[in-house]
């Protein structure tokens, strides 16, 4: 079969989920069983030709992940193309290039941490970074554990299994509400939360790259690559404007420096800090978001 195959845009089916106040959100699956399996993990993952090491781990994990990738992610929601490359986007990042699930420090830095639960002699090294998207602490083994099922505090190296990070990063995802962000193309966002803990103004790590792996998922799906160019080309927010793409407007506006009230309304408040920010940026200070300032604002 052909990737191009595997990829087509087929008829959409409803399906149903656990916990829908959880994973809330339209649901909507394609019939072919592996559309976000193996084939796709490969399509955004960097190749290691040289590096044979790493080539052998990232086959492990991609491997293990790509035939229960589909249904797990349908389990939380994770049911649109534009979530599914969303979230392989981060968990590529996150992992390296899917070539590793545990971090190379020891965890020793995280002894004594407190806000990590780690009050126990040992919890550093113990607890440390496991995962597609990172567990650290024993008070996170403890309620991820519960979570799925598993005793994290008395094996916690079951964390850094490629199935079972697969759904602590989908657990994540879910209790961090990312499909929201997802839904309106919010890489900023996502990525302030995975790699710093809150949307707030700090700015992510590798973002860049985070960018350059969405390309590449939304291209492996057919989304034309960079969909959200493609999509805001004819966007333009302005006073009385309503919904999610205003809040994400009003939430960027903020981390830029720019504050507003986050109310997913475009009131007169909002249009100001468009001027501001379009004047420090050199644009047409006309207080509507077109292409250029949403751009500008990296919500294209």
């Amino acid at each position: 079969m052909r990737i191009e195959d595997l990829f087509q845009t087929g008829p959409r089916l409803n399906m149903c989920v656990a916990d829908p106040e959880a994973r809330r959100g339209t649901v909507f699956m394609t019939p072919i069983p592996d559309r976000y399996g193996a084939a796709f993990l490969r399509a955004v993952a960097p190749r290691f030709i040289t590096n044979k090491a790493r080539g052998k781990a990232q086959d492990r994990i991609i491997d293990a992940v790509g035939p229960i990738m589909t249904t797990t992610l349908r389990e939380y929601a994770i049911n649109t193309d534009l979530r599914a490359a969303h979230f392989a986007a981060q968990i590529c990042h996150e992992s390296f290039g899917f070539t590793q699930t545990e971090e190379g420090a020891s965890g020793a830095a995280y002894e004594g941490r407190e806000d990590l639960g780690n009050t126990e002699k040992g919890d550093g090294i113990l607890f440390k970074g496991r995962g597609l998207i990172q567990l650290t602490g024993r008070a996170n083994y403890e309620s991820y554990g519960k979570a799925l099922d598993l005793d994290l505090i008395k094996e916690p190296t079951l964390a850094a299994d490629p199935v079972t990070s697969l759904k602590i990063a989908c657990e994540f995802w879910t209790r961090n509400k990312l499909n929201d962000h997802a839904d309106a193309d919010d890489v900023l966002a996502i990525s302030k939360i995975i790699n710093t803990g809150h949307n707030g103004k700090t700015m992510p790590n590798g973002l860049d790259d985070r960018k350059a792996c969405l390309t590449k998922a939304k291209r492996a799906l057919g989304l034309g690559g960079v969909v959200a160019t493609n999509a805001m080309a004819s966007t333009r927010l302005r006073l009385k404007d309503t919904g999610a793409l205003v809040k994400t407007l009003q939430r960027n506006l903020t981390a830029a420096g720019f504050e507003v009230p986050e109310t997913g309304y475009f009131g007169p408040k909002t249009e100001a800090a468009v001027k501001r920010f379009q004047a420090s940026k050199g644009l047409i200070a006309d207080g509507v978001a077109g292409p250029r300032t949403l751009l500008a604002l990296g919500m294209a």
